[in-house]
């Protein structure tokens, strides 16, 4: 029954079912579905099922309606998009999560979703594109270091997707880090789109990683009898790092906000002196150029006009003239 999908250029592979059996103990087998379906709640009072589906293989409707699933919650799973949220129904929960995305060649603000129905006993989730922090569960499970409790499979996945996101956050700060340091001797054009870059991957995560927060706040404080203490505690320490992390997100679209304003008056500066020069050499030869254009006239009367030194002589008096502009210029500080 379970397959497997994968992409080339060692891309992450999830199975399209991927089934499991826990002990209670931190202890879990695979199964397939047949077995699964076949284990009944009272089987094994402190263990719980958990099976993950790929959410667009041609069965995975009728898988959920045989886990005995109803049309809301199948609804909730299916979904072409979803935020992170967590919402209450009857005695299970249905939680949506988001985590980065680190398959090769894609942005890690491309954020990848997770659905989740939570009752005692049973997980169902679902899952379009693969997400590293699964693939962590799969190998903490394969070392027989599984989940205890389906609240402890929630707050195990909710800290492996801060672990995952917080490296790509690191790198978001590294990068304002190397472009204020190179604001001044970088080319202009390479540092504004780097800088593009980091404004809308932080706004991207954290567009997501608040409501995430909001969703695992929420699941922890339900009064939900499957939920242990440590259970709570755990879901509140993923909610605190997802705050930390939305929180380094706002600092760094600050910080980006600044570096744009520090180019900017770069660009003002550079025009500003530019302009200035202009200025100065218009101005110096407006005078100037009201002298050559009035000798230059085609009528009578032109002094100089029959004389070979007057050409001369009016060269020196246009140096002087501008020599005088300079020293003008210059007392003025306009230069």
């Amino acid at each position: 029954m379970t397959t497997e999908n994968g992409s080339a250029h060692g891309a992450l592979t999830l199975p399209d079912v991927a089934a499991f059996a826990f002990d209670g103990a931190g202890k879990a087998r695979s199964v397939n579905l047949e077995e699964l379906s076949a284990i009944k709640p009272g089987d094994n009072t402190s263990g719980f099922t958990w099976v993950h589906l790929r959410r667009d293989h041609q069965e995975v409707a009728s898988w959920l309606k045989q886990f005995g699933l109803d049309d809301l919650v199948i609804d909730a799973l299916t979904a072409e998009e979803t935020r992170p949220r967590c919402t209450i129904h009857g005695d299970g929960a249905l939680l949506n999560l988001r985590g980065v995305n680190l398959n090769p060649g894609e942005e890690p603000q491309d954020m990848i979703s997770v659905r989740l129905w939570i009752e005692e006993k049973k997980v169902v989730g679902v899952w379009l594109r693969p997400l590293m922090a699964v693939r962590d569960l799969f190998d903490s499970i394969d070392r027989q270091r599984a989940p205890v409790s389906p609240g402890d499979l929630v707050a195990k996945l909710a800290l492996r997707l801060a672990d995952r996101a917080e490296p790509t956050v690191t790198c978001l700060n590294e990068r304002l880090d190397a472009l204020e340091e190179a604001i001044i001797d970088e080319a202009e054009v390479s540092t504004r789109l780097e800088l593009a870059y980091a404004r809308r991957a932080a706004i991207v995560l954290r567009r997501f990683l608040f409501p995430q927060r909001d969703a695992l706040t929420t699941l922890q404080i339900e009064e939900l009898h499957w939920l242990g203490s440590r259970d709570r505690s755990r879901l509140q320490e993923a909610a605190e790092r997802v705050t930390r992390l939305a929180e380094e997100l706002d600092a760094i679209r600050d910080r980006a906000q600044v570096v744009h304003d520090q180019i900017m008056e770069k660009r003002a500066d550079t025009m500003n002196r530019h302009m200035l020069v202009l200025s100065v050499v218009a101005a110096l030869f407006l005078p100037l150029g009201f002298l050559t254009g009035l000798l230059g006239v085609n009528l009578g009367g032109i002094p100089g006009t029959g004389e070979p030194w007057a050409f001369v002589i009016l060269c020196v008096l246009l140096l002087a003239l501008g020599a005088l502009e300079y020293w003008v210029f210059r007392r003025l500080k306009w230069i």
